[in-house]
């Protein structure tokens, strides 16, 4: 994450976060009046880093070259959101025209600060029409407060892989729709070896563990993070009571909180090949469409499946959503060939062939309608259970928040503490959790 300052503006560490905030807009402007057919190198700088991944870049930007051959492009990978803002902000001839993050809980600071440039001016120049091209949560994601500094870049939707095996096992037809039904089907799946631990546990609740962060699993509920003025509203939003109560109620089926916890310490890493649902010590698991092609490629000795993750009871009518969010591209406010940069960003965001094909090769969800709706997107039932959810109306993705993701940490740190017990006056906590995010945002305007 990004660790820069503005020049005459006061900004705010989030050490947690790892994150300097800024509301200045950068000094340094670029021009929008170059010729797009001239001659010029662009520099692209991005985050993938896997030898798949860049060959994936690699091959995209060939085939934009072939398309416009006064353009070349230098490509820069394994390149962080805290990197790459550093060198926007020193700004000159090094810096990179073209950007992406994975990272859009930034998309608020890249837009207020004016680091990444407006692209709406560049959609009606060029005839793009957003509403038409790119699912909404998609655009909400990418924008912040009217200004939609970053485009959708392919999307990741999260869902629940479970282990059929298990499932015939357990008696289970089906996987669980609502919240009460995961109770019910994860405490059949879950096997003891002991006392205090397990042999397989059927859906692990905690929220360190691989995926389960808390804002992906409250997005199950549709929560409201922030009211019309921007100001944080947990405590107002009765779905934050009820997520904390049904997480800690899926804990109770499974044996209770301290001992998920000590069977959690016993898993490999989340890219292993010690993964707890790729060894079958879980069985039904939180994750992205990524992890499929992990699958395949690991060969597990048990048949899985993907479903949505369930809903709160209350809310049955949403199944299928799930939480979404993925990678964003824009162009650098300091760049001095935004025109060019822009054919490039257009290439790679709203090109149905290319999407399609981009996605195809690092199996990420399309983030364009018309790719979701191509024939030649991968065929594999698993991952195409991915876009539905990306298309269900009721999925999504965090809002932008001027101070990027520091809400998202505060509220990891007070979930940690109401899963471990610390649930007392909770709407007193919550109101208080409200007053730091809210003071937090305000700091960083400063």
């Amino acid at each position: 994450m990004p660790r820069w300052r503005m020049p005459t503006c006061a900004s705010a560490a989030l050490a947690a976060a790892g994150l300097l905030l800024s509301g200045c807009a950068n000094p340094s402007v670029g021009s929008a009046n170059d010729d797009p057919t001239e001659p010029v190198t662009l520099k692209f700088w991005h985050g993938w880093a896997t030898p798949g991944e860049v060959k994936a870049v690699d091959d995209s930007i060939d085939r934009f070259e072939k398309l416009h051959p006064n353009i070349k492009v230098k490509a820069t990978g394994n390149v962080s959101d805290e990197t790459i803002n550093q060198a926007l902000r020193a700004g000159g001839d090094k810096a990179p025209d073209v950007v992406s993050s994975f990272t859009t809980n930034n998309v608020g600071q890249y837009c207020d600060s004016g680091m990444w440039a407006d692209l709406d001016p560049f959609m009606k120049k060029t005839g793009l029409d957003k509403h038409k091209t790119f699912p909404k949560t998609l655009l909400d994601y990418t924008s912040y407060r009217g200004n939609q500094c970053a485009l959708p870049l392919l999307a990741d939707a999260f869902g629940m892989y479970y282990n059929k095996d298990a499932y015939a096992k357990a008696g289970i037809e089906r996987p669980p729709r609502t919240m009460s039904e995961l109770a019910e089907v994860a405490k059949k799946l879950t096997v003891r070896r002991g006392k205090n631990s397990y042999r397989q546990v059927g859906f692990l609740p905690n929220f360190r563990f691989y995926q389960n962060s808390p804002d992906r699993l409250f997005a199950q509920w549709g929560p409201r993070y922030f009211d019309a003025r921007g100001d944080s509203r947990l405590a107002e939003d009765p779905s934050t009571y009820k997520f904390f109560r049904t997480t800690g109620q899926l804990a109770d089926a499974q044996g209770g909180f301290k001992d998920l916890e000590r069977f959690r310490m016993t898993f490999g890493d989340e890219m292993s090949s010690q993964n707890a649902f790729l060894t079958g010590k879980v069985a039904m698991h939180l994750d992205g469409e990524w992890r499929g092609l992990m699958l395949d490629e690991a060969k597990p000795d048990f048949d899985w499946g993907v479903a949505p993750l369930p809903v709160p009871d209350d809310q049955a009518d949403t199944y299928g959503r799930g939480f979404i969010t993925g990678t964003v591209a824009g162009i650098a406010h300091s760049s001095k060939h935004q025109n060019a940069a822009w054919e490039l960003v257009r290439f790679l965001t709203a090109d149905t062939r290319q999407v399609v094909r981009f996605a195809n090769a690092i199996h990420n969800v399309p983030s364009t309608f018309a790719a979701l709706k191509s024939p030649d997107l991968d065929a594999d039932p698993t991952f195409r259970a991915f876009f539905d959810i990306l298309a269900n109306k009721h999925s999504k993705a965090l809002p932008p928040s001027v101070n990027g993701g520091a809400y998202v940490v505060s509220l990891a740190d007070f979930a940690y503490g109401v899963e471990a017990g610390r649930t007392g006056h909770l709407r007193e906590r919550l109101k208080k959790l409200d007053e730091q995010i809210d003071a937090d945002t305000l700091q960083s305007k400063s």
